[in-house]
Formats: C-alpha cells, sequence, structure tokens
C-alpha cells in the first residue's frame, strides 16, 4: 500500500479497498484529488476549506451520476462504489500531481496556447508522471475485485485492462482517442459509447491499429447523466419573454476564463437597465482567481453580487476550493434554474445542460473531442455559437419573434426539452451493460 501522510486516508485507504471488493459495481475514474470529502464520506474529521487538485469535472460528474444510479438514486455502498486514486498518490508522488494540474491549467487560460494544445494533450495523457503515480493506489484499490469494474477515465481503464481486469471503459464523448483502443482485442474489455456514429468510428479505429474488436463488445448507451440533472428539466417550461437566466461556466481546469471574463463585460452593464432582459449566474468552479476576477469585474461595473440561493438577483457566482462542493452548486442552482449555458460545449456541462432542458450559446472548443459535441447540438437546433466580439446583440437576434414565431432561444429549449432518450438515460444503459456482463 502506497504510503500517505494523513492517517485518515491511510484508513479510508484501506476501507475504500474493502467496499470496492464487496460491492456489486466498482467504478473508477481520474478527476480530482477530493480528499477531504473523501474523508468526510467515510466519517473522519476533515477540512472543508483545503483546496482541491482538480483535472476535470466531467469524469467525475459523469461517475457520480452512474454512481447514483447504480445506487437506486442514492449513494449505497451495497450497490455501488466509486474510487479516484488520484486521493491515495504516495506523498513522494504528489509533486507530479500538482505539475500535471499547473500544466492544465496554463492551456486552459491562454488562448495563444491553444494551437498547441492537441499535442501538449496527448503528451500529458501518455507521458506525464501522473501515470506512473496514479498506478499503485489504483491497483491496490482494485486488487482482490472480481466483478467488471466500470472506468469514466480512459487512462484507468487501460491501467485495470492491461492488469486482465474485466473493465466496463466508457468512452465519454462522440469522439474516440486512439488509446482507447488499446486494449479493445481483449475479450475481458467492453466499451460504451455514445451514439451508433461514435461505435463505428471506434470500430474503425481498431482496425487502423489492426486490432480485432467484437462489435458485442461495443454498447451504445448515450452520454452519462446525474439523475438529479434529469430531474430539472421537469419543472420547466420553454422561455418566450421576459428575463432570461444564463449560466455561465468554466470547466475542472478553468477553461475559457479570458472569454468568460470579455462576455462579461458585455452582459453586466445590461443588468443596471431598469428592466433588465438578462440574470445571470456564474459558476467558477474550483477556481479562485475566476471566482476573484467576477467580483473585481462586477464591482468595477456597479453590479451587485447576490446570495447563491436568491433567484431573484441580477448576478450570483458559484464558487467552491473543492470539487465535491463545487458540482453539488451547480446542479443545485444551476441546472433547475437556467434557460441558457453560456459554455464550451464540453462532454460534461454540454449534455448535462441540455440534459435539464437547455438551450447551448458555445465557447470556443478545446479540441475535436468539443467540436463532435457542438456537432451533435447544432444539428439539433440546440446550440449555437457565441460571436465574441457581439454577445448582446446576438442574444438580442435570438431571443427577437415576431407574430406568433417562436425565437431561436425557445425553439431550442423546445428542442432540448423533447431530446430522444439516448441523451437521458445512459446511466441506466451502462448499468444493463453491468448487469448482462
Amino acid at each position: 500500500m502506497p504510503a500517505l501522510f494523513d492517517p485518515f486516508l491511510q484508513r479510508t485507504f484501506q476501507e475504500d479497498k474493502t467496499i470496492l471488493t464487496k460491492t456489486k459495481v466498482p467504478i473508477a475514474t481520474i478527476s480530482a484529488s477530493y480528499k477531504e470529502d473523501t474523508k468526510r464520506l467515510h466519517g473522519y474529521p476533515h477540512n472543508e476549506v483545503e483546496t482541491d487538485v482538480v483535472f476535470s469535472r466531467a469524469h467525475y460528474s459523469m461517475a457520480l451520476g452512474f454512481l447514483i444510479t447504480a445506487g437506486g438514486g442514492s449513494i449505497d455502498a451495497t450497490k455501488a462504489w466509486m474510487v479516484d486514486p488520484t486521493n491515495y498518490v504516495s506523498s513522494a508522488d504528489w509533486k507530479n500531481i500538482s505539475f500535471t494540474e499547473v500544466v492544465g491549467k496554463t492551456i486552459a487560460r491562454h488562448s495563444l496556447l491553444k494551437k498547441v494544445k492537441d499535442g501538449i494533450d496527448r503528451f500529458g495523457r501518455q507521458k506525464l508522471p501522473i501515470l506512473g503515480s496514479i498506478t499503485p493506489p489504483l491497483l491496490y484499490l482494485t486488487g482482490h475485485i472480481q466483478r467488471p469494474i466500470v472506468s469514466f477515465h480512459i487512462a484507468a481503464g487501460n491501467i485495470l485492462a492491461g492488469q486482465g481486469k474485466t473493465v466496463v471503459q466508457v468512452v465519454t464523448d462522440p469522439h474516440v482517442r486512439e488509446e482507447y483502443v488499446e486494449y479493445a482485442h481483449l475479450p475481458h474489455c467492453h466499451y460504451c459509447v455514445f451514439d451508433a456514429k461514435t461505435k463505428l468510428e471506434f470500430l474503425e479505429i481498431a482496425r487502423y491499429q489492426n486490432k480485432q474488436v467484437n462489435p458485442a463488445r461495443v454498447h451504445i448507451t448515450g452520454p452519462p447523466i446525474d439523475p438529479r440533472i434529469i430531474a430539472a428539466r421537469k419543472h420547466k417550461k420553454p422561455w418566450r419573454n421576459g428575463v432570461l437566466k444564463l449560466c455561465i461556466t468554466t470547466g475542472g481546469l478553468g477553461t475559457n476564463k479570458q472569454e468568460i471574463l470579455e462576455v462579461l463585460e458585455q452582459l453586466l452593464p445590461e443588468l443596471r437597465r431598469r428592466q433588465s432582459p438578462y440574470q445571470l449566474l456564474v459558476y467558477a468552479g474550483t477556481h479562485q482567481d475566476i471566482y476573484d476576477s467576477v467580483l473585481e469585474l462586477a464591482k468595477k461595473e456597479h453590479v451587485a453580487v447576490g446570495n447563491q440561493t436568491d433567484k431573484a438577483a441580477k448576478l450570483r457566482v458559484l464558487y467552491h476550493p473543492q470539487l465535491v462542493d463545487a458540482n453539488e452548486l451547480l446542479i443545485q442552482y444551476g441546472f433547475p434554474w437556467a434557460d441558457g449555458f453560456i459554455t464550451k460545449p464540453s462532454g460534461d456541462m454540454a449534455y448535462d445542460a441540455v440534459a435539464a432542458g437547455c438551450f447551448l450559446y458555445t465557447l470556443s472548443e478545446w479540441g475535436e473531442w468539443e467540436h463532435s459535441v457542438w456537432e451533435v447540438f447544432s444539428q439539433k437546433n440546440i446550440a449555437r455559437k457565441l460571436e465574441l466580439e457581439h454577445v448582446v446583440a446576438q442574444l438580442e437576434v435570438l431571443t427577437s419573434a415576431h407574430g406568433k414565431a417562436q425565437s431561436w432561444v425557445e425553439q431550442a429549449i423546445r428542442s432540448a426539452q423533447t431530446i430522444e432518450p439516448l441523451f437521458l438515460h445512459g446511466c441506466e444503459e451502462i448499468l444493463e451493460v453491468c448487469k448482462r456482463l
């Protein structure tokens, strides 16, 4: 067992291993170091202000949604349990985790680095020392598991597959990286993909890599969505007129920070109008620099920042230094409230926003996979690319209607609220794959 500095984490490490071995559906992901919430979940003393190292909201939120679904609507350790080996990296290897986060955040916050994003991303997934750091705790946690393990991160799935474990690997975007097919020829590896097009792409890439893959092991499930987000859509009506409620969000690495601030520079003056056409909720996630920048900009524009629970406030900001709590704030105050999301078309935020019955007004994409996500929802008339120089003017056009005609915003919300079941029941479908295995 890797040596850990925190004695309470040493205990949760052993407890997680025991629970994973006994639970019906073991789940593994790689997303963040939510150590304090891990201790809280096990009933140990914890710190609510300690800052997490965060790589991705997506790989946490998707795994959490599946955990709750497999638990029958709540977290039930007898039915399902989730671990992230990032929480148990040894003290000696921790600098590797911190370095990887710094690289990711640097890329996410500087648009000039976008041109080399794909190359750095490939390097980061295959070469950076995080893989060597997370492998020992992951193998320790899963060493005695005989059941299929559901993986929500490509690295976790490949590590386990290489050890001969039966793996159900969730391909989290309508886009297939070459790394996904590394072990696809092995009979103990199963894959859950977005749709029929993604399945075909998976099989094509496997063929290019000379991997013989039985198509029966590639299952079409749709994206995994937290059932609490899906529940939010049930109480919404498509916007027609009045105040438009917009949620502006970043991701796990603080992506699109500069775009978000430029959007706010144009929208905040609109909030000073006596009959403001908008209400804004900014999700800063775990990023204090974004949180502070939003508050500073609001002060400059003389716009009051309301309490996060005040649905009547013109401007609210959601922030927490820990991923678990930040995600819960978004689920509680963002998805049930918003008409639309201003966000990059990522495989978590875009899926979740549409599942909650919202339209998408999208920021710059950060890779081919996000372009694929945008195409899916653009073709369904739910997503529109934001024109950064003309945010207010574009919104005025998108919300305009003449006579009995519907505005684009109303049409997009109706499309989101009537989207086919494939986009809503991914967690249930993945669970069915596990049961069949």
